[in-house]
Order: C-alpha cells, then structure tokens, then sequence
C-alpha cells in the first residue's frame, strides 16, 4: 500500500532523536495532519464525524447523529483499500482491509482524540470498551477469524465489548485454511460450542467490501489489534500511582518509539536490548502473578512465608525492569541512561606495527589530472617518500583505505565527492588528510547505519575534509575510546552529531558542524574534550554535556575557546545531571513568585500535550532564561554574545535551568559555588552565544 512508502508525521525531529525531549508534540501531530501530502484525511474525517456530541446521538435530525449510522451517510471518499491475500486463484478466502500501514499522526489522534483520551491507566478497559461501541458495526458483517492454526470466514451477529469478544457464526460453505492440520465443519462447529460462539475481536479481520459500510469498523479493529500488541503492558493497570494520564505517560512515548524502530532511527543494539527487557519484564510479571494469586492473606505458614520473600523479591525485579523500559520510551532519557553503544558494531582490532616495520602512505582518488598529481608529488609524496621505509598506495574510495592501514600510516584524500557505503572504523594510530579545501573533498554518507566514522585508535589526527551524513544512527563521527584529533574539517549531520564516550579524547579545532536533529556534540562522563574554535549551529542542542555524577567514569573535562554557537533550536550548551537535591538547592534560590527552575522528566512530558504551543508576551517572566553550572563558568570567565530574545514563554515553561541576568546582580551565590565544585571546564574564554532558540545554557536534573 502507497502509505507505507510515505514519510510519517513524526520526524525525527518530533522525537529530538537524541536528547530533547519534544515539547510541541500535539501541535506537531496536528501540523503533519495539515501538510503532510498524499496522505488521506478521509479516515480521520470519518472519525471526527463518528465521535460527534453524545447529546445529539438521540437527536430527531438524522443529518446530526453520531455513530455508524453518521459515518454511513458520509462514507464518500473513504474506502481503504484492498489486501489481496497471497494464495492468489488457489485461495478460497475472501479479501480483507489494507489497514496496517497507518501513519503515526492518524493512529496517535485516534487514541488521543477518540479511544483513550485522558483516562487512567484503571479507565482503558472502560474507554475502549465505548470507543468500540461507537466505532463497530453491532452485527451483519464477515470477518476472516483468523489464528495461528486456522482462518475461517465467519458472521460477526453480535458483541460482546467488555469481554472484546464478537458472538459469531460460520459462514456456509465454509471457507478456511488450515495450517499443518486438517478441520473439519463439525470441528469448527464443536469449538464455536466451547466458547459459546465468542471469539476475540483482537483475532478479527474485517472481509472486504467494496459499498464502504465497513470501512470503519476494520480501521478500528485495526486500533484495537495494534494497541494490544505494541502499546498495552499487562502491569499498566497495576500502576500504584494511577492518576495520571495513560497517553501522555505511556502510549505517545511508546508510539513514538514504535515508529522510530520502524523507520531506522534507534540503533540495533538498543532495539534489542528493549525487546529483551520487555520479554524479561513480561516473564517476570507472569511469575509474580501466579506467586501472588497462590498467597492466602491471613496465612502465617512457613511456605507463604518464603513465597512471600519470593514474591518480594520479583517485585523489585519487575521495578527495575519497568524502570528500564519507561528509560528507553522516553525519547530524551533513551541515550543520556539507557544505550550504551550498539552491540552490533563489528568488532576491529588494531592491526598495530607492520612486521617489516613499513609505513604506507594510501592515496584515495577516483580520477587524478596531470596537475593535481605534480602538486601532490611536490607537496606531500616527494618529501614523505624520502626514506627506504615507505611505500605509497591507491585506493578509489576512503573505506579501503583506512580499512589497510596499520598504525602509523597516512591517508591522503584528493578533492572529489566520494559516496561510501559503510561504516568507516578506524581502530589504529594514523593519519587521514584532505588535498585541499574541506569543500574540495567530500565523504557522503549512503548506508543505513548505527554510526558513519568510528575512532578506537590511540592517536588519530582528522583534518581538511568535508563529512555529509545520512541515516547514521548513533552519530556524524563517534570517539568510542583513544584520542581523535579533528582540524578544519566540515560535519555536515541529517541525524545526530559527534559523539565523544566514557574515557575517550576529542580535540576538535576550527571545524563547522551543523544540522544535527539531537545535540551537535555530545559529551560523556570521564571524557575529554577540547572545542576551540569551532562553530556549532542549527542542531536540537548546541553542546551536551552528560555530568553523572554518580557515576564511577567520573565528570568529563571540557575545554571551550573561541566558539561561535548559535542558531540551534533549544540551547547553546546543556548540562544533564543526577537530581540529587541540587535541584532543590537551586529551587530555594528562586525569588517569590518565579515559577520553577526544573521540573521532572514526566512533568515536562505532561506539558508537552496540555501547554499550547504559544503563549503572548504577558505571560513571559520578568527574568532572562539561565543555566548555573555553564552559566556561572562561562558567565564569569569568558565574555560571551547573548541575544536578549532567546526562548518563548511555552519554552521558558520548559527551562532546563535559569541563566543569571545580565541586569541584575548573582543573589544566589551557594548552588552556583556547587556546581563550580565540579570542575567541569578545564577552560573556557572567548566564546560567543547568539540566537539559540530556549536560551544560552541549560541544565536538565533526570
């Protein structure tokens, strides 16, 4: 079907891929509804027809009611299309409804708008059950029952909502294929008796038709089917905390992650570590229920005694289980807690000295003139080839030759526009340089990928060359461990930036990066990295810095001088820190009256879908938006360009952390000196801050 090919509503910018947390995520969906072209509008059309005031359901204007009977009269325009199944001219089973490939926004507005709404997690069962009665046809429909074992063509005579369950009836002649079995009619027939003609709507599949009469009640069959599969837990309802809002909590996150697997946009080792989790999580939830259903509350015996420490301990089990599941639903908290790098990134091993003790100097170019070969000798091979001891080589593409290199070797890129169609991984000491301009000499990133370049190598220098990314998951470039010197080079992001891990070094110097959906550069506890002058522009975040403080790696050391950064859609520079009472510290500090400095991750979430997305100028603080850890440092010893206009009301709602104004005098002076005590920054002078959308510096307590 078309509309699976089609782009969906929710970019990756929607999700802030890899930090931000998406705080317009209602007005989003809606701006996708309006402009996304070729999509159908008729399906939500129907259904903004079909859940019309309940006071006009009983109404005497027919052109007024609500319900089947509405969605009858407007049914023009609003066919789904056709699933042919695969026996082809063998198969004796009719066609269903095409419904699998619904964008996100046409399922996100039905369970917001129509299915679910603010219920709690106790109320699903409740708001389904009435959303189903509005939605479905009572009776007089075919469907395809169909299992793992058999499908079947049945008659759907009545429902039974609170149970999802359809009474229904075989279809005579019977039409039906089996699977590694053979069933007859009377067989049929006996099982139907056995459960009293009830059969699970999960388990329907609505018969084509072409009048357009059904064409609802399979699209919300089809809501049903994929909320039970992808979006409900078992534990939800369990929820001690149960008042809040099930689908601002659980089902837009979960949502979002689904159709972010869907599309590539979350690496292959954190989508099997989630699915790992759920099955451990799962397994774990069906023995604490047994456990528990098998307990006698006033019993005093040794067996319920240590069932009891049994029972307990699985509790806490399945809490940190949950734990780690609402982490990676969560689109900010996914990458800063949960992923730990991609466990299907190959494992390459540092080739080391080669044993003839040879350096190799590997030129890459597709096609070389007269000229650029002479200045090349002259310039670079001439002067490197002097010794006995060093060969030169030539390779087509840049991937071949990192992939031949051994340490201490050089890699010379002529200028040309070289597509590669991997990953280039660069786990030994050498040296990779343009012939040229950056512009000169570009890298284009082709493949699907959880990363483009990846540097374990001891000591490895980058310079002159423009990288152009595509797809790569985990980032532009990723310093997993060693040391990556970076130097007139271009970063040219579609998804995420530079990464520098746990334990890593990064020197990046006069290079340009932009365009990264998440931050332009994300830096790890027991890191260093060193910015000088850079410039990092329209990216979600200019630079992350994950401050654990908790954390054995211990605090990265950053230094940043002479940066430009500005123009990014959140912050210049945001600092991600345990909430481990210096959020209260900072609250105390706060005048009368000035909302909240930091608020939780699930508040913030919360406000996503209940603040609108705009608010007028009156309601703005009299304050300017600030950070205190970067604030304080980079306010006190670099003198920095701030615009005045940086973040609008619905983002100050959102303020990570406050920045001091540049208009009044630092009157909270102890959680400042708190987070100086961290000796984040090494160095920090010269830098300028222009333009970014939620202000300069943030700080962001999870």
């Amino acid at each position: 079907m078309e509309k699976e090919n089609q782009e969906p509503a929710c970019t990756v910018s929607d999700m802030s891929d890899m930090v931000v947390v998406d705080v317009h995520s209602v007005v989003k969906a809606k701006e996708a509804e309006q402009g996304l072209p070729g999509a159908e509008p008729n399906l939500l059309d129907i259904t903004q027809a079909l859940f019309q005031s309940e006071n006009d359901e009983n109404g005497e204007d027919s052109d007024d009611d609500s319900g089947t009977d509405h969605f009858n009269s407007e049914k023009s325009g609003t066919q789904l299309q056709r699933c042919e199944r695969h026996g082809g001219g063998s198969s004796s089973l009719p066609d269903t409804f095409q419904t699998s490939g619904l964008l996100f926004y046409e399922r996100f507005k039905a369970y917001q708008d129509y299915m679910l709404g603010d219920c709690k997690p106790s109320e699903v069962k409740s708001f389904t059950a009435d959303y189903l009665d509005k939605a479905l046809e009572p009776c007089d429909w075919l469907a395809l029952w169909s299992t793992d074992v058999f499908d079947v063509v049945v008659e759907v005579q009545d429902l039974d909502l609170s149970d999802l369950k359809a009474c229904v009836k075989l279809v005579l002649p019977l039409q039906c294929e089996t699977r590694s079995c053979e069933i007859t009619e009377e067989a049929f027939n006996s099982l139907l008796e056995a459960t009293q003609h009830k059969v699970p709507l999960l388990e329907l599949q609505v018969v084509y038709n072409e009048s357009g009469d059904f064409d609802q009640t399979a699209l919300t069959l089809e809501h049903l089917r994929f909320f039970y599969k992808h979006i409900w837990r078992q534990w939800d309802e369990e929820d001690e905390d149960d008042d809040f809002d099930y689908f601002v909590r659980c089902v837009e996150p979960r949502l979002r992650l689904y159709y972010d697997i869907l599309e590539d946009r979350v690496p292959a080792g954190l989508v099997a570590e989630y699915q790992s989790v759920l099955q451990s999580c799962s397994q774990c939830f069906q023995q604490f229920s047994e456990l528990r259903s098998g307990l006698s509350a006033d019993s005093d015996s040794e067996i319920d005694n240590v069932s009891m420490v049994e029972g307990l301990k699985l509790y806490d089990q399945l809490e940190t289980f949950k734990r780690k599941l609402h982490i990676i639903e969560n689109p900010l908290l996914r990458y800063v807690l949960a992923y730990k790098g991609s466990s299907r990134r190959p494992c390459v091993q540092s080739r080391g000295l080669r044993a003839s003790g040879v350096k190799v100097v590997h030129v890459v170019t597709a096609v070389c003139s007269t000229i650029q070969l002479q200045s090349l000798l002259t310039a670079r091979l001439i002067p490197l080839s002097s010794s006995e001891d060093t060969e030169i080589q030539f390779h087509r593409d840049p991937v071949s030759a990192v992939d031949s290199c051994h340490q201490g070797d050089l890699v010379i890129v002529l200028p040309g526009a070289y597509s590669v169609s991997s990953s280039i991984f660069i786990p030994d000491s050498i040296t990779i340089e343009g012939f040229g301009f950056p512009d000169e000499v570009v890298i284009e990133n082709q493949h699907k990928g959880d990363s483009f370049v990846e540097s374990t190598g001891a000591d490895v220098r980058v310079s002159n060359i423009k990288f152009i990314q595509h797809d790569a998951i985990e980032g532009i470039l990723c310093v997993r461990q060693g040391t990556l010197n970076m130097e007139n080079c271009v970063l040219q992001c579609e998804t995420t930036g530079v990464i520098v891990r746990t334990s890593a070094r990064l020197t990046m110097n006069m290079c340009d990066l932009y365009g990264s959906k998440g931050a332009g550069v994300e830096i790890y506890p027991g890191s260093i990295c060193s910015l000088v002058g850079n410039g990092i522009h329209h990216c979600k975040d200019g630079v992350l810095i994950k401050d654990f403080a908790n954390e054995l790696d211990g605090m990265p050391s950053i230094t940043m001088e002479n940066n430009v950064i500005h123009n990014n859609e959140d912050y210049g520079v945001i600092l991600v820190k345990p909430g481990n009472g210096e959020e209260q510290n900072i609250r105390g500090c706060e005048g009368e009256g000035e909302e909240p400095a930091v608020q939780s991750a699930e508040d913030r979430q919360q406000e996503a879908v209940s603040e609108p997305a705009s608010t007028s100028p009156a309601t703005k603080p009299d304050t300017d938006p600030s950070s205190n850890s970067a604030a304080s440092q980079l306010g006190s010893a670099v003198t920095n360009s701030t615009d005045g206009d940086v973040a609008s009301a619905a983002g100050r709602k959102w303020q990570f952390g406050r920045q001091l104004s540049r208009n009044k005098e630092v009157s909270c002076s102890r959680p400042v000196q708190d987070l100086m005590e961290h000796q984040i920054f090494v160095s920090v002078q010269g830098n300028q801050f222009k333009r970014n959308g939620k202000g300069d510096f943030g700080i962001f307590f999870y």
